[in-house]
């Protein structure tokens, strides 16, 4: 009963008091198996053969599940090149649950990535533009509060707290931009634009704040053979929304059908914080990609949340021939 309380007191402090909790957008380790989420700019980057591919990314994220409620994450998204308009297309659902269902966030949106050659096509560039629509629920009656207690009971009397609209509706834009050759790439990104209001009583102050991504990174041959496809990938992230900010420095690794990867995840808030170590294991067979990502946490939080886990997945393929190839983007496979 405890534990319950404490975390509904949690979840309520989040909910109801977010000018204090400075609200954050759900994040995922493997941040390149969610390309329109990272940035809607790589909406279109898959790799075929001969240029342009389609793709299909899932992706499910477990954070900290040793809570008695836990925060998962789930995200679905297509996105293709589309030579006849020039760009790429994308949509995408992301659906994040807290708390066991206690607050629920769903998010569909759709993107546009417009792409530009220069240099006699050998740099390009990449610019998107996405819409988006979000519902977010509470269930109310699954919070517990402090004048409901009676001592050696429980739970028991009626709670006095105002309730507030259990659904609200909000638009939201975000913004990309991303720069590549065959050797390198370097991204920008900016979520919730016009930070709209997310507020249940809706408190005119109460805004998701906007979120800034740079990503780079490359991507290097380790062998001159042509028949060997070892490469290593090293690259960065870094992110900030409002007071929080987050750094992220690793590497993939590519040989065969074997990917991993190994990332440091540093925070940054009122104080400076070692948040996590991030270890990837994955595979490619064809046109078919997995990825498992364990977080371990090295924070001093690290007793009472040591781990999260996410799974990735993506089945891409190549657009028919007959269609005007174009330089496809070297990212990460994961």
């Amino acid at each position: 009963m405890i534990k319950r309380f404490l975390l509904s007191c949690c979840l309520t402090a989040i909910v109801f008091y977010s000018n204090v909790a400075k609200a954050q957008d759900p994040e995922l380790s493997q941040y390149y198996a969610a390309p329109v989420y990272t940035n809607p700019a790589l909406a279109g980057s898959a790799v075929c053969n001969y240029g342009a591919a389609g793709r299909v990314a899932l992706n499910y994220r477990n954070q900290w599940p040793g809570l008695p409620g836990t925060f998962r994450s789930f995200a679905a998204s297509w996105d293709q090149h589309i030579p006849s308009i020039g760009g790429g297309l994308g949509a995408m659902v992301f659906t994040d649950i807290a708390g066991s269902g206690l607050l629920t966030t769903t998010t569909i949106s759709g993107v546009y990535s417009y792409l530009l050659p220069l240099n006699r096509g050998r740099l390009f560039m990449r610019f998107g533009l996405q819409g988006a629509v979000t519902n977010k629920s509470i269930n109310f009656n699954r919070l517990k509060f402090g004048d409901q207690i009676v001592p050696t009971q429980g739970f028991v009397n009626p709670t006095q707290e105002q309730q507030p609209q259990s659904s609200i509706t909000y638009p939201n834009f975000n913004a990309g931009w991303i720069m590549y050759s065959s050797k390198f790439y370097l991204g920008l990104a900016a979520h919730n634009i016009i930070e709209p209001n997310w507020s249940f009583y809706q408190n005119p102050q109460e805004v998701l704040p906007r979120r800034y991504t740079v990503h780079t990174g490359a991507v290097i041959k380790l062998s001159k053979s042509r028949y060997d496809d070892a490469t290593l990938s090293p690259n960065a992230l870094f992110m900030k929304q409002r007071n929080f900010t987050q750094l992220n420095l690793g590497f993939y690794a590519n040989k065969g059908p074997l990917v991993s990867g190994l990332w440091f995840r540093q925070t940054f808030g009122q104080y400076k914080n070692s948040d996590a170590i991030i270890m990837l294991i994955g595979f490619r067979k064809n046109r078919f990609k997995f990825g498992y990502s364990y977080d371990f946490t090295v924070s001093d939080g690290r007793s009472a949340i040591p781990s999260s886990h996410e799974v990735s997945a993506t089945i891409d393929w190549c657009v028919p021939p007959g269609q005007k190839p174009f330089k496809p983007l070297h990212c990460p496979e994961f």
